[in-house]
């Protein structure tokens, strides 16, 4: 029996050396890897040193930055200036944001971002460190928001923090438990405080809300059932968080109607609600075209091919004129909220076909293993099909929200006034007359950083989900 005997200095069971790509080899596989891609690239190169360069100069070189007035744009010889005036970007930045939304109250609307910043680092995946982080500034927020609220604060929270014990039902769920009533114990102190400090002070009650949102979040991050709990407080508790503070009319908030709305404000509004309406809509529609009941797949199949078939601006004005024809005489709806509707209905109907292609890109053993294992239908889709499906379609659904978030511009058709809207009566006031251009670029600018967030981010979610899949 011979034994293989190894030289001293020879590493046994070592990964090899990774390999060091220095700029030049790089740019030769990827830029200049052939005759063809060398031409390409030569040829973007030269047509970037021509667009970048005059881009540059009137954009940043030549731009007016300091001002608050229109002559602050003008050389004084009284033509126009060269280079951007930012000045108008800058004198209507506020309006872009909130639009008509009245200035004082415009916390109320930041107040709501910051609910919904920290509700979505509850359920999103993110990095242990960006969640570390986003606990850390919720508990400081919330606490500073819970002393401003009232006593009920804690009571509220009381109840959302005994959820996770509902929807897990396991030692998890108890470890869930004792976390929520010590922090409701605390909160109930914070709160009696709150309402002594308020009572003298006067402070909005609102804040409450806030409080609500913002703590209920956090200490969602803290427990084993972070994504029931964080889809509890999106799906019920957020809401109705929205609602109160920024329509008002309770708790002392003035009411605001949806008229001052605008900006990007509006247009954050109008997509976020339809990408949390247009998603469970378009899975319950894939899940009803592939029925085997006959009602229910012609049903699902007709309106699905009904909104496919005419444009958007078609299904926003069927929303705004003809919804309140079908509504009992003396029930009016919104505007905004029939705007809602449409665009709901309308991506929902593209999402169903981007779900169905997921489904039917499961293999069929997916099902019959399943089957073979005593999982009813309900189970088998639910737990099996679905989530493998949604992760396969993570690009199209991502593709889909981000057409959503462009089309919401189109509201402007029916008297509302998104950001794109704000910036065309921005520019059509006297005073500023001549700077569209500077207004698009900003706009522009807007909507590409973020779509291009939302494709980041997806590519960043698909390539960890689809780590150890088999499709």
């Amino acid at each position: 029996m011979s034994t293989t005997v190894f030289p001293p200095d020879t590493a046994i069971g070592m990964a090899p050396p990774k390999e060091r790509k220095g700029p030049l080899r790089w740019m030769r596989e990827n830029l200049f890897f052939s005759i063809r891609g060398s031409v390409a690239t030569l040829a973007l190169a030269l047509l970037l040193a021509w667009l970048v360069p005059p881009l540059v100069k009137w954009a940043l070189v030549d731009a007016v930055w300091a001002g608050a007035t229109r002559e602050a744009c003008q050389p004084p010889g009284g033509s126009m200036q060269t280079g951007a005036c930012w000045v108008f970007i800058k004198v209507r930045f506020g309006q872009l944001m909130y639009g008509f939304y009245p200035l004082d109250q415009r916390w109320r609307v930041d107040a709501t971002a910051l609910a919904l910043v920290f509700a979505l680092a509850a359920v999103l995946p993110l990095r242990e460190s960006t969640r570390r982080i986003a606990a850390l500034g919720g508990l400081l927020g919330g606490l500073a928001a819970a002393w401003l609220g009232g006593v009920w604060v804690g009571v509220v929270a009381g109840a959302y923090l005994l959820m996770p014990l509902a929807l897990t039902r396991d030692l998890a769920g108890l470890r869930s438990l004792s976390v929520g009533v010590r922090a409701t114990l605390t909160l109930c102190a914070a709160g009696a405080a709150a309402w002594l400090g308020g009572a003298l002070y006067g402070t909005p009650w609102a804040f409450g809300w806030v409080a609500l949102a913002i703590v209920g979040g956090t200490l969602g991050l803290r427990v084993h059932s972070v994504r029931a709990a964080g889809l509890y407080l999106l799906g019920l508790v957020f809401p109705v968080l929205a609602h109160k503070l920024l329509t008002g009319g309770a708790f002392g908030l003035p009411f605001v109607p949806t008229e001052q709305w605008g900006g990007l404000f509006l247009t954050l509004t109008i997509a976020l609600v339809g990408m949390a309406a247009s998603l469970p809509l378009g899975i319950l529609l894939a899940l009803g075209r592939r029925s085997a009941l006959p009602v229910l797949r012609v049903t699902c199949i007709g309106f699905i091919e009904f909104i496919r078939g005419v444009p958007m601006i078609t299904v926003l004005f069927l929303a705004s004129v003809m919804l309140p024809l079908f509504l009992p005489e003396g029930v009016g709806i919104d505007k905004l909220l029939r705007a809602l509707i449409g665009v709901a209905l309308f991506s929902a109907a593209y999402m169903a076909e981007v779900v169905r292609a997921g489904l039917q890109a499961i293999p069929p053993g997916q099902r019959e293993a399943a089957e073979s294992l005593g999982l009813g239908k309900v189970q088998t889709v639910a737990l099996i099909v679905l989530p493998q499906a949604l992760r396969v379609v993570i690009p199209g659904i991502v593709n889909t929200f981000i057409g959503l978030l462009k089309d919401t511009s189109l509201v402007a058709v029916i008297g509302l006034l998104d950001l794109i809207g704000m910036i065309k009566t921005a520019t059509s006031d006297p005073n500023w007359l001549g700077f569209a251009a500077e207004g698009y670029a900003f706009v522009g600018l807007v909507f590409w950083a973020l779509c291009f967030g939302m494709a980041r981010y997806s590519l960043r979610l698909e390539k960890e989900l689809r780590a150890g899949s088999p499709i």
